[in-house]
């Protein structure tokens, strides 16, 4: 067997040191909140805002934010989001078992290249602190250049999944452009 020469060595590669500053990046985000109940007014999104602010520190631009009930206006927001190019969709809500949780399923005809080290480390995080953070059914992945990503509806959920994303966010959206490593 003919033997190919390494192209890369490990000083190729390199990690941004958590202690460095994220980079700033460029691109479209949409925050999709997926609750019945915040779409109609009862009840207060408390985890868009986390996320909205999040991007637009990062250098996102536009970052919209979007409230729908749970069920087929999460799959109908998504669509209209990746058809119009969206490059980042991160949904808040609807990832646990209860009968109108179905982000997941909405989400799932979308996803052309699952990434699912993503949300396996967030609910990894997420136990942690409280077992039912394993209850979270999200996916996360490519829909077409959109990536798209099920955060939990809890502020903690949230807070573990921008702990998750903030270091890899960049480097993903590089792959994605056909980026290599540093």
């Amino acid at each position: 067997m003919r033997q190919m020469p390494a192209q890369r060595t490990d000083a190729d590669c390199t990690a941004r040191d958590e202690s460095d500053e994220a980079p700033l990046m460029t691109g479209s985000a949409l925050v999709l909140i997926a609750s019945t109940r915040a779409s109609d007014g009862t009840y207060e999104d408390r985890t868009g805002p986390l996320l909205v602010d999040w991007l637009r520190g990062r250098g996102l631009d536009p970052v919209t934010k979007q409230v729908v009930p749970d069920g087929p206006e999460v799959g109908r927001a998504l669509a209209a989001a990746i058809e119009a190019g969206t490059d980042l969709v991160i949904t808040s809500g609807g990832t646990g078992i209860a009968p109108t949780d179905v982000t997941p399923e909405q989400t799932a005809p979308f996803i052309e290249r699952e990434i699912p080290g993503i949300l396996e480390e967030v609910r990894r995080i997420g136990a942690e602190k409280k077992a039912t953070a394993l209850l979270s059914r999200g996916l996360a992945g490519m829909a077409g250049r959109t990536f798209v990503v099920n955060l939990p509806g809890s502020r903690g959920g949230v807070k573990d999944g921008i702990t998750v994303l903030d270091p890899l966010l960049d480097h993903l959206l590089e792959q994605r452009d056909g980026g290599d490593h540093a």
